[in-house]
């Protein structure tokens, strides 16, 4: 399949230097962080963090869902993670608007109704970041045995500020 030639080139370079062999399975810092897909970020030098120090987990606007929620009481139960960080991010498109607006601009992109999904997209960051840390404080799995933080990444400079 052609259309993966370039990725798996790449891979070939990677493996033949892979370094990774019999790293531990679970978050050597004990961190996870939960945040946005935006190619713009780099989750672990944003924290100043290796590979193998923490588990990542990403979605649109880097919110509290479902999978999220799961990923991250597995980390704390299984994966020795007792730290968490909610990352979103300055210029994020799930911050523009709700999900209506999300659905109008995909049906003016591309003629699609994507109304059957929900994004969380939110323009008000600070009461997301708050209310996403609040209700990981608050869960039973997870509260009790992490440390969680809320953080605004500014895509122009590199900054963390923290807001929870």
């Amino acid at each position: 399949m052609p259309d993966f030639d370039d990725l798996l080139a790449a891979n070939a370079g990677y493996a033949r230097d892979f370094a990774l062999k019999g790293a531990a399975p679970y978050a050597v810092r004990g961190v996870a962080i939960l945040t946005c897909m935006d190619a713009r970020l780099e989750p672990l030098a944003m924290f100043g963090l290796s590979t193998g120090d923490a588990k990542v987990l990403r979605n649109p606007g880097g919110h509290l869902d479902e999978g999220a929620l799961n990923g991250l009481i597995l980390a704390v139960q299984l994966l020795r993670v007792n730290r968490i960080c909610v990352v979103e991010h300055t210029r994020c498109a799930m911050a523009g608007g709700d999900d209506q607006a999300v659905f109008a601009k995909i049906a003016a992109a591309t003629g699609d109704d994507a109304s059957w999904c929900t994004f969380g997209a939110d323009p008000d960051q600070p009461a997301r970041v708050s209310a996403d840390v609040a209700k990981l404080r608050a869960h039973p799995l997870v509260g009790p045995r992490a440390t969680i933080g809320g953080f605004l990444y500014d895509v122009d400079d590199g900054r963390l500020s923290q807001l929870a």
